[in-house]
């Protein structure tokens, strides 16, 4: 018997047996070993979500683990290869799909939202959602492949060049991990976060960190640029006063890339929009391009992946986990444990 964590109500999660499906035509069955915990599964578990998942719902999208068995037609795939999966099912219609960016589709399937997810024993996906893994990557590290993916599109999207300075306001896991990729691209980085915990990992990982609530983010800002003002600022908040901060920082020309998902309509000042001539671009998931690039990062240790997870926990203690990154404090990037890693690592 293999078990699901499923989400049932709001707060409310159980464990119980899944319902293992053999892999059909163009399909792979996957034995999940990490899976870890993000924003978005904590807006399912608030009920945020409760109009678009379909209950009993099983989450978990961030993930890494060894193909099973694959379906009939499927070819490049056999048992025992290390994954990630790439969590999107699009129709190749609809207009988005028909100009290229199918990421967007107008009738997504986002595996792990509108589809069960990662977190069980064993999954079943389209193999054209899988993105290999080189066999030297611990298993538990790749899981953060999926975050590091979308970090890479963020990055891409507000189009950060070398020596630019850029400013990350919100210090979560994405938030970090998008500092981490436009370093990485040569830009100078500051992150805004008001928790101490998260500015403090952030240093240790050789970031400048500012504190919002006891700092004058916009005069450190100027006193760093010579009065210029940030190139790039990504909000990753999800706060209003997030927003305010990413506006006020930008210098003429600057760009505003929005990454957190807001639970409402933000007030935004269009006035400076208009004196310093800035740009707000949307960010939202990633294509395969950026999944191919976020694997050699965590990879090769340019994201330290081992230094952002808090703790790892096993699939019985998934619904007690929701609720410790619901309370904050001390952590970063919670990880599930499903069992099925075999590496040692």
């Amino acid at each position: 018997m293999t078990l699901a964590v499923r989400y049932k109500a709001a707060r409310t999660l159980d464990m119980a047996p899944a319902q293992t499906r053999s892999p059909g035509p163009g399909e792979v069955e996957l034995a999940p070993a990490y899976v870890g915990i993000c924003g978005t599964d904590l807006h399912i578990f608030h009920g945020d979500m409760d109009a678009r998942v379909t209950t009993p719902a099983v989450l978990g999208h961030e993930m890494s683990g060894r193909v099973v068995r694959v379906g009939p037609d499927v070819e490049g795939w056999q048992s025992g290869d290390p994954v990630t999966v790439m969590p999107l099912r699009w129709d190749g219609t609809c207009p988005a799909c028909a100009s290229g960016h199918r990421h967007v589709c107008r009738h997504l399937d986002f595996i792990g939202i509108d589809s069960p997810g990662a977190m069980q024993q064993r999954w079943t996906v389209p193999a054209h959602t899988l993105v290999r893994l080189p066999g030297s990557l611990a298993l538990d590290r790749a899981a953060l492949v999926e975050p590091t993916a979308v970090a890479v599109h963020d990055v891409g999207r507000a189009q950060v060049r070398e020596g630019e300075r850029v400013v990350v306001v919100g210090g979560g896991p994405v938030g970090v991990l998008i500092a981490l990729v436009a370093r990485a691209t040569g830009a100078e980085v500051r992150v805004v976060e008001p928790s101490t915990h998260r500015r403090l990992l952030a240093e240790k990982l050789g970031l400048t960190a500012w504190d919002p609530a006891a700092d004058d983010v916009p005069g450190l800002v100027g006193r760093w640029t010579g009065d210029a003002g940030a190139d790039v600022a990504f909000e990753v908040s999800g706060a209003a006063g997030g927003v305010d901060t990413a506006v006020d920082v930008l210098g003429v020309r600057g760009r505003l890339c929005l990454v957190a998902i807001h639970p409402r309509p933000r007030e935004v000042n269009l006035h400076r929009f208009f004196r310093r001539e800035l740009t707000l671009v949307g960010a939202r998931l990633y294509d395969r391009s950026d999944f191919e690039r976020a694997v050699k990062l965590v990879a090769d240790g340019t994201i330290p992946a081992e230094r952002l997870i808090s703790e790892v926990v096993p699939l019985t203690e998934a619904p007690a986990a929701f609720e410790a990154l619901e309370a904050g404090g001390n952590v970063m990037k919670i990880l599930v444990d499903c069992g099925n890693d075999t590496t040692g690592a």
